[in-house]
């Protein structure tokens, strides 16, 4: 148990504490060396003596005795009945070394010994001092062994730094474990302990609470193991989270750590891999060998996929492979350490279809946690966390914001709170109100208003038709996205325009509700051929997620009578094999080229038999540049009810010239959301050069 006692001992292993390092050793002696040297070269506060002053000291015979200290240098020792009795030496006296009662009070460079010892006679002889009376040079030789040491020491202490530094480089960086030559075979991993302790906690998580159930279970068995191998249990060895990006796979795993209060071991997995052999597989041992010292702890590494990718795919035969070494060591570490250890491996990706089915299987990855986009509850409970560190105008509420960003991350969701702090901020405002969620939504969605771009009336007539197109198109197709928000203000790169929908939280797509989203899509297209007779290079984007969405309804979901209930989705991943025959391929080109060309005629019908209201919103555009649903309603009228729009729907099709069908095939589910048909629909840019 630790004792309690301790709490007001500073701690030398928290962070942002001084840390000793033995290179502070080192200093210290160079310093002190240094300063012994300059201090026994320097003459501290003796002034050097005149050839006048030193004579007239010799003719009085204040001079005791006079050394020469190899043949360069004099000093002068004067009298004590002269310090004591003449004023002038007072000043030296009190001077003089607390190390010698006998210590020198001047000193002069001599230059030649055989002119100083001519003149020292002369001056005493003039003076009619006896011979046996005058001072006579006293010659010593003395050898300074500091200087001749520094001089061969110094440049050995200088190529020995240069060489730990230059090593310390190329082992990528100063500083932790890994950083020198040495150590890099040494784990990377950052550690924190309860001298480090993780801040994170559930309470910081939100959106995720089927996800959070299930790791709650690994945070109970690290507070209270013997609850579960008292029955016979065993905890998960692994545990991978698994979901697109930005949707807090890693800061779940954080949240772990810090409900827990276990050592919790962070490191990404491309700090596995380097240019050495058998580094990778190195450092995984060396990690869960702490990792077994500090047990009960939690490993998690990120990005899993970097070290993970099944084995075999792209290397040359006869390679050698450092990531295949690396994932065999991790394996074997994996199936190496038992579960009452109490050392739990938490593994995120987004991309698990390309890791090895060894690492997945029972004994090692244990069990997969989806962690998918919030849907409107979990945006609901994401705004509310971020909203607490933003002070908010009366209006802004977390339910209003969830309904506006269908589609959302969690990362998403943060940076739109920040970006609508920052623009009011910007705006010199005391408080983030709506209209600054709003922009930083724009923002987000269609990049960052051009306000300079210059474009001609003739240019921004079309867009405006394009926009209106589209609008009109979603307002009375049954099955498709209510509007919000219709522009011509340019945005981002390359995008002029853009028509904003909210669609519904559904988990399922019905043919029908694709069909009229390609015909929302090709509005803009079809309004230019209406009302221009011609076309323009704007609907690019529109035509590119048409193409996509018209192949994933044949090949993938299984909507086309001709091609049969078949779907390739997974078979065509391989670019130089197509899992049908060149008939088969003809046949879907044909099929999605009729299907995309009755969406067209479709749009163009509707189009014509709303030309007023295509009218009304294109010159509102023109004014406005802006429509909100609001003004859509203003200008056209509420939109129809389900009824309504189906009997609209019927009568288009009637228009309809002969040979283009949209009737739908009998299998007319999707069982699925996250296949490529072009499903993000909450936002168009379909004006881009």
């Amino acid at each position: 148990m630790e004792n309690t006692n301790n709490n007001n001992k500073p701690d030398a292993n928290k962070p942002g504490g001084p840390k000793f390092n033995t290179y502070w050793i080192y200093g210290i002696i160079a310093l002190f060396l240094l300063a012994l040297n300059f201090y026994s070269m320097s003459e501290g506060t003796r002034e050097q003596v005149s050839r006048t002053k030193l004579g007239e000291m010799l003719a009085s015979q204040d001079v005791e005795k006079l050394m020469v200290i190899n043949s360069k240098r004099a000093y002068i020792y004067v009298k004590k009945s002269a310090l004591e009795e003449k004023p002038e030496f007072y000043k030296d006296a009190e001077q003089r070394s607390a190390l010698s009662g006998d210590s020198y009070q001047y000193w002069r460079e001599i230059g030649s010994v055989e002119s100083f010892e001519d003149w020292l006679y002369e001056v005493q002889d003039k003076a009619g001092i006896e011979s046996a009376d005058q001072v006579s040079p006293i010659y010593d030789t003395r050898q300074n062994w500091l200087t001749p040491l520094l001089g061969w020491v110094l440049p050995i202490i200088i190529v020995v730094a240069i060489w730990v530094f230059i090593m310390r480089r190329v082992s990528g960086g100063a500083g932790g474990p890994g950083a020198q030559i040495f150590n890099i075979g040494k784990s990377k991993a950052t550690l924190f302990d309860q001298n480090s302790k993780v801040n994170v906690t559930f309470q910081d998580v939100a959106g995720l609470d089927e996800a959070k159930e299930e790791v709650m279970e690994v945070v109970d068995f690290l507070k209270n193991p013997k609850k579960y191998t008292a029955l016979g249990g065993k905890i998960p060895k692994g545990v991978l989270l698994v979901g697109p990006p930005g949707t807090g796979k890693t800061l779940l795993a954080k949240a772990v750590a810090g409900e827990a209060g276990a050592p919790f071991f962070s490191i990404s997995g491309s700090d596995f891999v380097e240019m050495f052999v058998g580094v990778g597989a190195s450092r995984v041992r060396d990690l869960f060998k702490q990792a077994r010292e500090k047990a009960p702890c939690i490993i998690f590494i990120d990005e899993i996929d970097a070290i993970g990718r099944a084995r075999g795919r792209g290397n040359m035969q006869g390679g050698n492979d450092e990531r295949e070494n690396t994932l065999n060591q991790l394996l074997v570490e994996m199936d190496g350490f038992s579960t009452d250890k109490g050392v739990i491996l938490m593994a995120a990706t987004n991309r698990p279809d390309v890791l090895d089915s060894a690492l997945l299987r029972p004994g090692r990855f244990d069990r997969q946690i989806g962690i998918d986009r919030p849907d409107l509850k979990g945006r609901k409970a994401i705004f509310s966390v971020h909203l607490k560190t933003i002070k908010t105008a009366p209006g802004v509420e977390p339910e209003e914001l969830a309904e506006m960003t269908p589609g959302f991350a969690g990362a998403d969701i943060a940076n739109i709170c920040n970006e609508a702090a920052l623009v009011a901020a910007r705006r010199n405002k005391q408080a983030v109100d709506i209209d600054d969620f709003n922009y930083a939504l724009d923002r987000i969605i269609g990049g960052l208003e051009k306000k300079n771009k210059l474009i001609s009336p003739d240019e921004k007539k079309i867009i405006a038709y394009h926009e209106a197109g589209h609008a009109v198109c979603g307002w009375f197709l049954p099955h498709a996205s209510p509007l919000v928000k219709v522009t011509i203000v340019p945005r981002g790169l390359g995008t002029l325009g853009y028509a904003q929908y909210l669609p519904k939280e559904e988990y399922i797509t019905r043919t029908e509700q694709l069909l009229d989203r390609m015909c929302m899509t090709f509005g803009g297209r079809a309004a230019e051929s209406i009302i221009f007779d011609k076309i323009s290079t704007g609907a690019q984007n529109d035509l590119d997620q048409v193409t996509k969405m018209a192949y994933s309804m044949i090949t993938v979901f299984g909507m086309n009578e001709q091609v049969g209930q078949v779907s390739f989705y997974g078979l065509s991943q391989d670019q130089f094999q197509r899992p049908y025959s060149d008939s088969t391929a003809t046949l879907i080109d044909t099929e999605v080229r009729k299907l995309v060309e009755s969406q067209y005629e479709r749009a163009k019908v509707l189009l014509r038999e709303r030309r007023e209201e295509l009218e009304i919103l294109a010159s509102q555009l023109l004014e406005k540049e802006v429509l909100l649903k609001s003004d859509v309603e203003r200008l056209i009228g509420p939109r129809p009810g389900d009824e309504k729009r189906k009997e609209i729907a019927a009568a288009v099709e009637e228009h309809m010239p002969e040979g283009s069908s949209v009737t739908p095939s009998p299998n007319g589910l999707n069982s699925g959301t996250d296949g490529p048909d072009g499903k993000e629909e909450e936002t168009e840019t379909p004006n881009k050069a």
